[in-house]
């Protein structure tokens, strides 16, 4: 591997996703191949985690890297395969490790996509997601996501965190999106979004005719659910780890066992709106995670964020986007009998 490959694979304070750049995989890609190490553990290194110990003796590498070597199989001590980033190393263990690229430092590449943009200006733009589109890679998805397209869009992207990503949208979520195009603006928008200065509206089709007063306001903290650590809940933060959350609702149409809802975060958390719908009664439809059945043909969870306003951070233009409802969740909504009027 040559010097300057090295260099780039320097760990900066940034996210461990934005370590491993397209631009070093391309060269472990495309040129620089395998490279074979065999080292010896230092005594300074007795008795640490396999990973730490590699972080130290090969200094050049994230950890992160190094995590993702040893769970795929490419490192030995003493001459064993070792998966557990956790074993424990001696001094004077000999150490051979296979630096690859792995799944995840090729993830980060430009790749060419077809994006509906709604807005684009030398500062942010505003991207219309489809659903079954991811927004981050992640395990199971490391490429053909939203990252990865804009990387192809715009080469100066993969100079920010996340390529200017400042919210995300989940995969089955459809709707706007505002990426950051440079790291000042990106930023701002962070911090517009945490003051609660960018408003966010969703559509969602759910279960249960709804009851009571058109309008609701939901206060509930969210936090991983102590009973399935892979989905969110309404925790009690006495007892559970969790972060306040709010969301406003108003009722659209209710008819047959459905109803057309408007949401409107004032908070960001994890699957925010699914679990407050899910936790007043009314889940999601198609979202089974949280209690929502497949209905009315639609495959996909029934949400789409519809509306994204805030001020531009550098013009200062107050800036308003809506989105239609997309055909399949239109057709849903009809196929149920609810009547939908984009002015409500």
């Amino acid at each position: 591997m040559t010097d300057s490959v090295q260099s780039k694979l320097i760990i900066s304070s940034a996210n461990a996703a934005d370590v491993l750049s397209n631009e070093i995989a391309d060269e472990l890609e495309a040129g620089a191949g395998v490279e074979l190490r065999q080292v010896m553990v230092p005594a300074s290194s007795h008795g640490e985690r396999l990973d730490r110990a590699l972080a130290g003796i090969v200094p050049e590498f994230s950890r992160s890297y190094l995590q993702q070597l040893i769970e795929a199989g490419v490192v030995q001590l003493k001459g064993a395969t070792i998966t557990k980033v956790s074993a424990k190393v001696k001094a004077g263990d000999e150490l051979r490790i296979e630096l690859k690229p792995t799944p995840q430092s090729q993830a980060f590449k430009p790749e060419t996509m077809a994006l509906e943009i709604v807005f684009d200006d030398e500062f942010l733009l505003v991207v219309n997601k489809p659903a079954g589109l991811v927004v981050h890679p992640a395990p199971g998805n490391w490429s053909g996501t939203l990252l990865n397209g804009l990387l192809g869009r715009d080469p100066q992207a993969s100079l920010l965190p996340r390529a200017g990503i400042v919210h995300r949208l989940d995969k089955d979520t459809s709707g706007l999106m505002v990426v950051a195009r440079k790291r000042q603006v990106m930023d701002q928008l962070v911090a517009m979004i945490a003051a609660r200065t960018v408003s966010r509206e969703y559509l969602a089709l759910a279960h249960g005719d709804w009851q009571g007063p058109a309008s609701r306001q939901v206060d509930a903290p969210i936090g991983r659910d102590p009973r399935n650590r892979l989905r969110m809940a309404v925790v009690d933060m006495d007892k559970n780890a969790g972060k306040t959350a709010s969301t406003g609702i108003f009722r659209l149409a209710s008819e047959g066992g459905f109803c057309l809802v408007r949401c409107r975060l004032q908070t960001g958390r994890t699957h925010q709106i699914r679990v407050h719908m899910a936790s007043i009664g009314h889940p999601i439809v198609s979202d089974e995670v949280y209690g929502g059945r497949p209905a009315a043909g639609l495959q996909r969870q029934a949400l789409h964020a519809c509306r994204l306003a805030f001020e531009h951070p550098v013009t200062r233009e107050a800036l308003e986007f809506l989105s239609p409802l997309p055909a399949d969740l239109a057709a849903a909504v009809a196929a149920v009998g609810l009547g939908y009027n984009p002015s409500q």
